[in-house]
Order: structure tokens, then sequence, then C-alpha cells
């Protein structure tokens, strides 16, 4: 992937290429198997991983090429930007 297209990093303002995925869902509104995701780079992976645990979110954190080669269809540039857990 081109540097273009690439995905980037959620934490807000952050344009770094992402090496990490951050699954979590609110149990509040999403049903127990959903998984939304964030995308970190390696300096906000710990933050917005606080960030998710804190609050019971946070489900999973998985390198982006792991997460990418799954066998679920699962697309990491579909995640929201951080401080949106909806």
């Amino acid at each position: 992937m081109s540097d273009q297209t690439s995905p980037i990093c959620s934490a807000k303002g952050c344009r770094t290429p992402a090496v990490w995925v951050l699954a979590w869902n609110n149990p509040k509104l999403h049903a127990p198997e959903r998984r939304k995701t964030w995308l970190a780079c390696e300096e906000h992976r710990e933050h917005l991983s606080q960030f998710l645990g804190v609050r019971g979110f946070l489900k999973d954190v998985v390198t982006l090429a792991a997460w990418e080669s799954a066998e679920s269809p699962r697309d990491p540039r579909s995640a929201g930007p951080a401080g949106d857990p909806s």
C-alpha cells in the first residue's frame, strides 16, 4: 500500500500510519459479538487502549497485519476517530 492509502492512527490529529487494531464495543449499545475498531500507531496504542479499557470497552489489541489476514471480513479503515466511542 502507498502512504496515501495506508490506514492511519485514530488518535486525534495523528496522521501516522497505523500498526495496531484496537477492537472494542460498548456493551450498552452493541451486541456482545460486535467489534468496532480504532487504529493506533506505536505512540498512541497505549493511550487509546487505556481510554477504551477504563470504560470496559476494549476487547482485543492485535497488529494491523494480523487483523487484515484474519479470515473474518473486517475493514479497519472504517475505524472512527478517537473520542467517539459510539
